[in-house]
């Protein structure tokens, strides 16, 4: 796989001397971590205010396949906004953004697991974070370059998008195993972005990187609540 970065000036975070290397990784997961808190503080907001109950009536009338290609095509975004964007301002706006368009996708579903699932918010949380560290360990402790996986990632995506299309037109019930694929996409996505952490991203792209990981962090939560309520 060609790396993402090659072709421009920037000298990635591998060749960079090791102290700006860590500052680089601190600002990557502590803005990764804003992130989640941010995306947390506006769903409970949403639901105490009582506004998300509206939303989710409303938006559970169209189609649900619709809400998944909405998903998938939002965290597409996110991930070339992650590796396109220069500045810092273009790169923070992207963040903001995408965390906004996560939190109304996630308020159908959410809406759904509090009513037909209770407790699986936080069983699906809970199996996340620790499918998020695990995830995280291997690729610190292997120091490993998975770039390769990024050609995998892309044509699952592809084949994801092409499913949920296929289920609008036919009719098809994209059920259990196509929750636990997109988990596992949703890992593979995980390891690839630590990898470009670690190994390509320019030391001044760390709000991009937090945005990738996010992307991934919020597949992984969303197909995992998927099958957490699949079982009631």
């Amino acid at each position: 796989m060609t790396n993402p970065y090659s072709m421009t000036a920037d000298r990635p975070v591998a060749e960079i001397d090791v102290d700006s290397r860590a500052v680089f990784v601190t600002r990557t997961y502590l803005h990764l971590f804003g992130a989640i808190l941010a995306f947390t503080c506006i769903e409970v907001a949403l639901f105490r205010s009582g506004v998300a109950w509206s939303m989710a009536e409303a938006m559970l009338g169209v189609p649900w396949l619709l809400v998944l290609g909405g998903f998938v095509l939002v965290s597409w975004i996110a991930s070339r906004a992650a590796h396109n964007a220069r500045s810092l301002p273009a790169q923070y706006a992207a963040l903001v953004g995408f965390i906004l368009a996560e939190a109304l996708i996630f308020v159908p579903l959410l809406a759904q697991a509090f009513v037909r699932a209770p407790g699986a918010i936080e069983s699906a949380a809970v199996v996340t974070l620790g499918g998020f560290v695990g995830l995280t360990f291997v690729a610190w402790w292997t120091r490993k370059d998975f770039s390769f996986l990024g050609a995998l990632l892309r044509w699952g995506a592809v084949g994801a998008i092409l499913l949920i299309v296929a289920g609008l037109v036919f009719g098809l019930n994209l059920g259990t195993w196509f929750s636990v694929g997109m988990v596992l996409l949703a890992g593979g996505a995980i390891l690839y972005d630590t990898s470009n952490v670690l190994h390509h991203y320019p030391e001044d792209r760390y709000v991009g990187a937090s945005l990738e990981l996010f992307a991934s962090v919020a597949m992984m939560f969303w197909y995992v609540l998927r099958l957490f309520m699949s079982r009631d």
